[in-house]
């Protein structure tokens, strides 16, 4: 299933926001936690600064608005799911209104560490309503691709204890608890994480991607995909016969 008419809103329209004016491309990178998307990020920013494309990197929880507050907040991991889903929200609309479309109305390709498909996914996993999420989320551009980093929960697992060798509060969803310990937690949240994901792959077009697979083969298939985006194959013209 194609992505339709990118770089249209999915529902309501920002203000003010010709779409036609927006000549860049917009890419996410979407996936669990853990699973390797700002590594492949960072390496897609100089794979594509050196095919001479400008390119702006953004992600959840970076606006210059709402970032330092979510931060503080998370600290005394008291934040209720409705109040996250909304604190996150308006961390995407910052970003969406000051960094994402100006730099596609110069030109810029946009790589985004997660989009509203992750802010929706822990919605869903702490039962949210996802018609509710969907409203929500509905003032966001279609982007031109989405790509969908997938490993199962023991893949991720093994990545935390070989990484930073510790399970993060709000990565497990200890915030509900959805085990008795935070290891049980973490393996139960990611779980429902994934599950929803899973989900909207097809509803919106996401390119799944084996993210088991080492780190160099991720990066060469998401280089091929991507390398779609700017090459449009030209179409055959057959000869006329006499």
């Amino acid at each position: 299933m194609p992505i339709p008419n990118p770089l249209q809103f999915y529902s309501e329209p920002l203000a003010g926001v010709d779409t036609a004016e927006l000549q860049g491309k917009l890419i996410v990178i979407e996936g669990p936690d853990t699973v390797g998307r700002s590594t492949q990020i960072t390496r897609l920013r100089a794979w594509l600064e050196q095919q001479g494309h400008a390119v702006l990197d953004t992600g959840m929880a970076r606006s210059a608005l709402a970032s330092g507050g979510i931060a503080k907040a998370k600290e005394g991991n008291t934040l209720g799911p409705v109040t996250m889903t909304l604190f996150y929200t308006v961390d995407f609309a910052d970003r969406l209104e000051n960094e994402i479309i100006p730099a596609l109305r110069a030109g810029f390709v946009v790589l985004t560490d997660r989009y509203i498909f992750s802010l929706m996914a822990r919605g869903l996993a702490r039962s949210e309503d996802g018609s509710w999420l969907e409203k929500v989320a509905g003032f966001a551009l279609v982007p031109h691709a989405v790509y969908y980093l997938r490993a199962d929960v023991p893949t991720l697992v093994s990545r935390v204890v070989m990484g930073r060798g510790e399970f993060d509060f709000w990565e497990s969803g200890m915030d509900m608890r959805f085990g008795p310990d935070m290891y049980e937690s973490y393996v139960r949240y990611q779980a429902r994480v994934i599950r929803a994901l899973d989900r909207m792959a097809g509803k919106y077009a996401f390119t799944t991607i084996d993210a088991s697979k080492p780190a160099d083969m991720i990066f060469r298939e998401l280089q091929r995909h991507i390398n779609g985006l700017f090459h449009v194959p030209k179409k055959r013209v057959r000869a006329k016969r006499d």
